[in-house]
């Protein structure tokens, strides 16, 4: 079992590596909401996400030994730039299996952190074997994108940095992807706010975490046929418990609004986001009655944007 304590400790474990991002607000995105957002915003963490935090823990969270020997993950996105980082930062080896499908400016970004590619053929299953060969090869560590305790626990502190700040708030919105920052803002929640619940947001296209909730075991996508590019993985055996126990509820929302939510953000709150994180402010668009004047964080899970490929 987690406790208060626990995760301060992370959170201080990884003080010296992270950003401590601000959190905003728009009086125009007030208004249109008929509600009070505050948006912790992850878009300006180091390498531009969240996932900076959970990385970060599991690395440090290894012994000496096993941080000579490097780390191993496949992810064709933001781990695979924030374990490539966190890994630079700590002085630490980082193998990275991508997807050959994966965007060349996400490849390039993982180079300049210092990251060692290993590319495969974009299915999970190659993704796997790749990074078991690597490491049998260097007996490097795995260290999954979102179902991974330590990893889990990392993402966590943007919600406490979010409930120290701005005291009361009654929900915690964020998109629900691998499980990873839902699971972790979860738990946070539960120990640092005062009756806080945590909501998530999910397109319909892939709307594995609705339905998982539903039957009470973790469901699939058939489809991934979502602009939230890093909404398309789905829930784990470590992360799905913590979701079931402390999760409220979790909002589909369509890929129009995700769209527009996406563009409010850009337009009134000149920030760059990506597409994935405006899903929770689709949320509370879309489920305007339930957030009506209660106080709302919501969780700017990234700004990793592929600015050839805007939807506006």
């Amino acid at each position: 079992m987690h406790s208060k304590q626990e995760l301060k400790k992370v959170h201080q474990r990884i003080l010296p590596y992270i950003h401590r991002t601000p959190v905003l607000q728009s009086s125009l995105v007030n208004e249109i909401s008929e509600t009070k957002l505050f948006f912790k915003c992850e878009n300006f963490q180091r390498m531009g996400a969240f996932k900076m935090r959970g990385a970060t823990n599991a690395i440090l969270q290894l012994s000496k030994e096993q941080q000579k020997k490097g780390v191993v993950t496949h992810s064709s996105g933001n781990f695979a730039q924030a374990l490539s980082l966190a890994a630079k930062s700590i002085g630490v080896p980082a193998y990275i299996v991508m997807p050959s499908s994966a965007p060349q400016v996400k490849k390039d970004a993982v180079k300049t952190y210092g990251g060692k590619i290993t590319e495969c053929p974009p299915n999970l299953k190659n993704r796997e074997e790749t990074a078991q060969q690597i490491i049998r090869e260097t007996g490097a560590s795995f260290l999954h994108p979102s179902n991974d305790t330590n990893v889990i626990l990392g993402q966590g502190t943007a919600a406490i940095e979010l409930l120290t700040e701005i005291e009361d708030l009654e929900f915690i919105v964020t998109p629900v992807g691998g499980g990873g920052l839902i699971a972790g803002t979860a738990l946070a929640a539960h120990f640092f706010g005062k009756n806080c619940k945590t909501i998530g947001a999910e397109p319909f296209e892939v709307d594995d975490a609705y339905r998982s909730l539903q039957s009470g075991k973790i469901e699939i996508n058939e489809t991934t046929n979502t602009i939230g590019d890093g909404l398309k993985t789905q829930l784990g055996d470590k992360n799905f418990p913590i979701i079931k126990e402390h999760v409220s509820q979790i909002i589909r929302v369509e890929e129009k609004e995700i769209i527009e939510a996406l563009r409010l953000i850009w337009e009134r709150m000149k920030i760059i986001i990506e597409p994935s994180s405006a899903t929770a402010l689709a949320a509370v668009l879309r489920e305007k009655e339930k957030f009506r004047n209660k106080k709302t964080g919501i969780i700017i899970s990234g700004g990793n944007v592929d600015l050839k490929n805007l939807p506006f």
